[in-house]
């Protein structure tokens, strides 16, 4: 049964820190471009980060360039997303994505496999 199991979510401070986990089962990670996207409250999925799988390029949204680090532990089967400088407007649900045939890794349409999300929310 293919799986993804987010965990790592919680409740921050503006400007703290998080780290976001997601562990594959069923599938290889490393055949797949994977993706972290967020939605808030009232709002569609956004794309936040994503590894393409052919050659291991790195994309990032704008907002969270230079605060947010997507990376993969092939031995793990586990993508993570370190989350630092945290703002009010990053709260949201997280989930990991993973998908053979990418070409926008902004939209969630893209992506065969969809986690269950965890919850990030960022306030004083």
């Amino acid at each position: 049964q293919l799986q993804f199991v987010e965990s790592g979510g919680g409740l921050v401070q503006p400007g703290g820190s998080l780290r976001l986990s997601c562990v594959a089962s069923g599938f290889t990670l490393d055949y797949y471009t994977i993706g972290w996207l967020r939605q808030a409250p009232g709002k569609g999925h956004e794309g936040v980060a994503a590894i393409r799988k052919s050659d291991g390029r790195i994309y990032y949204t704008v907002p969270v360039k230079g605060r947010f680090t997507i990376s993969r532990d092939s031995a793990k089967n586990t993508v993570y997303l370190q989350m630092n400088s945290l703002k009010p407007e990053d709260t949201g649900l997280y989930y990991c994505a993973a998908g053979e045939n990418v070409h926008n890794w902004w939209d969630v349409n893209e992506y065969d496999y969809l986690g269950q999300g965890t919850q990030v929310t960022v306030s004083s």
